[in-house]
């Protein structure tokens, strides 16, 4: 069955509450989906993530190559883009793009098959993952730290059992939050710091000695992501497990990360690092190094069935008896997109997340609601090149 149409499609909604974190302030949420069609009507979706505007134009770059073709063959068809795409934009918004694209395939070839993607990769080895939520973002209100702690509870009481908190503002801020969170959530709760690039090396050790005593199950991004050294002496520094890898692009970027002993644990970006095809590589080469892989997302929820999906096919690590349940990035910050827009079969009861079994993602939109959240500014500036 050949592809019909690609359509991007930019939606954004303006928060009620603007947040921020240690690189800037969101005041809007803007996410670029595809809808791919294919001749006898059967469509997917798929999610970019990144600057919405520039996944919408690398879509477009990339849809002349691909309509027309058999949408079952998903690598060749990645392949295509690749090779489309690699003169010029070996990572970054572009592969972003073609993420998006590859995603709605693995959709496409779910419901043609009438089999999960989960089967698709190769088997559901992981029906039941237990995700932290990613949280606790700072706001501007007169009592950060009581708002924080609230949140934080909120997300306890919630069944789950991990919770990730923004760090980066500063040391001494840094170490005083973690402290109110811990002392808030207890000892039996997982926490993890993520600080978004915010440090120098020598800033991130300080850091990293100063909450050691939290008893932190991963630092985030605590450096550069172009400082390779910095991350390889941090981990040489600290107790605490390093993470990172949602600013690398394709198995090449993760070959990086992981020759130069960056991390204990890589967290592509299945919808910017290279779509489910390339992540199932990265997979395969993380565990080549003996890392864990725990992917970020931070979308809708064609993102995180993409996620799910993925960790739901993922191989133990190393593996024993009695496996502890693999995790995956659960967002919980506002965001009218993912839960308006969008919707999916994945159940989430207690803090533990199931994969569904429905054919493709188990992912829908709501037209009805898309249209409402289209970006104004980019359909305005559609419809004024169509009048010329």
């Amino acid at each position: 069955m050949k592809i019909k149409n690609i359509e991007p499609y930019v939606i954004s909604h303006e928060l009620d509450t603007p947040f921020y974190f240690s690189q800037w302030q969101y005041n809007t949420r803007k996410i670029c989906l595809v809808k791919i069609t294919l001749e006898d009507g059967t469509y997917g979706w798929g999610e970019g993530y990144g600057p919405a505007g520039v996944i919408k134009a690398g879509i477009e770059f990339f849809k002349p190559f691909i309509v027309g073709k058999k949408a079952i063959e998903n690598e060749v068809l990645w392949q295509e883009m690749y090779r489309r795409s690699m003169d010029y934009a070996r990572s970054g918004s572009l592969q972003a793009a073609l993420s998006a694209i590859d995603v709605a395939l693995w959709d496409i070839k779910g419901k043609l098959l009438n089999k999960s993607v989960a089967v698709l990769l190769g088997g559901l080895k992981n029906p039941t993952i237990q995700p932290y939520a990613t949280g606790l973002y700072f706001t501007r209100v007169d009592d950060l730290e009581k708002v924080l702690i609230n949140e934080a509870k909120l997300y306890k009481s919630q069944g789950f059992k991990a919770i990730k908190m923004k760090v980066g503002l500063s040391i001494n801020e840094d170490v005083k939050y973690v402290a109110a969170i811990r002392k808030a959530i207890g000892d039996d709760i997982r926490l993890m710091i993520d600080a978004n690039h915010a440090y120098s090396y020598q800033e991130a050790i300080e850091l990293c000695r100063k909450v050691e005593k939290y008893n932190i199950s991963w630092f985030e991004e605590p450096v550069s992501p172009e400082d390779y050294e910095g991350y390889k002496k941090l981990r040489k520094s600290t107790s605490i497990p390093i993470a990172g890898g949602e600013c690398e692009y394709l198995k090449f970027g993760f070959k990086r990360l992981l020759e130069n002993e960056c991390v204990d644990i890589a967290q592509p970006d299945i919808c910017a690092s290279g779509g489910l095809t390339e992540a199932k590589r990265i997979a395969t080469l993380a565990q080549v190094f003996n890392k864990d892989i725990v992917p970020h997302s931070w979308g809708t929820w064609i993102a995180i069935s993409a996620a799910a999906h993925f960790v739901g096919n993922l191989d133990k690590n190393p593996g024993r008896m009695y496996n502890d349940l693999p995790t995956m990035e659960l967002d919980r910050s506002e965001n009218a997109l993912r839960d308006i827009v969008t919707k999916c079969d994945l159940t989430i009861n207690n803090g533990l997340l199931c994969v569904p079994n429905t054919p493709g993602l188990g992912v829908d939109v709501n037209m009805d609601e898309l249209e409402k959240y289209l970006d104004k500014e980019t359909h305005y500036n559609e419809k004024r090149f169509e009048i010329r």
